[in-house]
């Protein structure tokens, strides 16, 4: 039995067995991603749709997903890819591959690749490997993540990583117990990664669990604490996957959290408005 060490979970696995994230696999010498290079879904984004407002900004980034995740968000907005397993179709492709693909869209402005779409830290093999390539070849890594990463695992990889956008769910454990995460972790994430590279924050505004404006209040105020030009994107959330009994986040809310958050940092979005 084996002990995965990317996440907090720390799966115990025998051999064969596949961790909660659905990706990651005992394969009888180590735990390593099963979905190593399996690609779920390929796209040249504009980098604000990931979003990133203040990372070379009117550029475009060869935007990644593979299958799985590591917390369990009733309201995922993915959930097609992150809640499925190896049996999603995928499309196999080496680092050297998409690295290859990467430079050959350059002269679409393309600056790099965007681990996205799905949890990319459970992929943290092929993240590493592809990262390692992009960086000999002056592109840049980006991940789109919930942050639940052990600090271990992201202490090594952060030197190869150029940006990142972190999923911040809620201010506090009570909502992060419900999607089978820890709330610690996800700051400690963001403290991290904000003394490596480019962060931004994003918080998906999901009404009754999370739109409090003192909740926002303490958010906004943490973040400041770290720097004020963190950059704050406050999302709609719109019905999806087991949540289709609330509605769409109203407009006049998230204005209203944007608002909020102003009063602390320099750079806050309205998502989805």
């Amino acid at each position: 039995m084996l002990t995965c060490e990317i996440c907090p979970h720390h799966c115990r696995l025998n051999v064969g067995e596949i961790g909660k994230c659905r990706a990651r696999i005992n394969d009888g010498e180590k735990i390593t991603a099963l979905n190593y290079g399996a690609l779920t879904s390929v796209a040249l984004d504009p980098i604000e749709k990931k979003p990133l407002y203040r990372f070379f900004p009117g550029s475009r980034i060869l935007s990644v997903g593979s299958y799985g995740c590591n917390l369990n968000c009733p309201f995922c907005q993915n959930f097609e890819i992150s809640m499925a397993d190896s049996n999603f179709p995928t499309r196999n492709v080496t680092p050297a591959q998409l690295v290859a693909l990467a430079q050959e869209l350059v002269a679409q402005k393309n600056i790099g690749v965007a681990f996205t779409y799905n949890e990319p830290f459970i992929s943290y093999e092929f993240v590493r490997d592809t990262s390692n390539l992009l960086k000999a070849c002056g592109l840049k890594s980006v991940l789109v993540t919930n942050g639940t990463v052990a600090p271990a695992a992201l202490k090594k990889i952060l030197p190869l990583i150029d940006a990142m956008n972190i999923d911040l769910k809620a201010f506090n454990q009570t909502v992060y117990d419900k999607l089978g995460g820890n709330f610690e972790t996800v700051r400690r994430t963001i403290e991290l990664a904000a003394q490596s590279c480019h962060v931004e924050v994003t918080t998906l505004i999901v009404p009754t669990m999370n739109d409090s404006p003192d909740e926002m209040e303490l958010e906004a105020q943490w973040l400041a604490s770290l720097s004020k030009d963190i950059p704050l994107h406050i999302s709609r959330f719109f019905p999806r996957y087991k949540v289709t009994n609330l509605p769409p986040t109203p407009v006049a809310k998230i204005y209203e959290l944007v608002d909020v958050a102003k009063r602390h940092l320099n750079f806050v979005y309205a998502g989805n408005c």
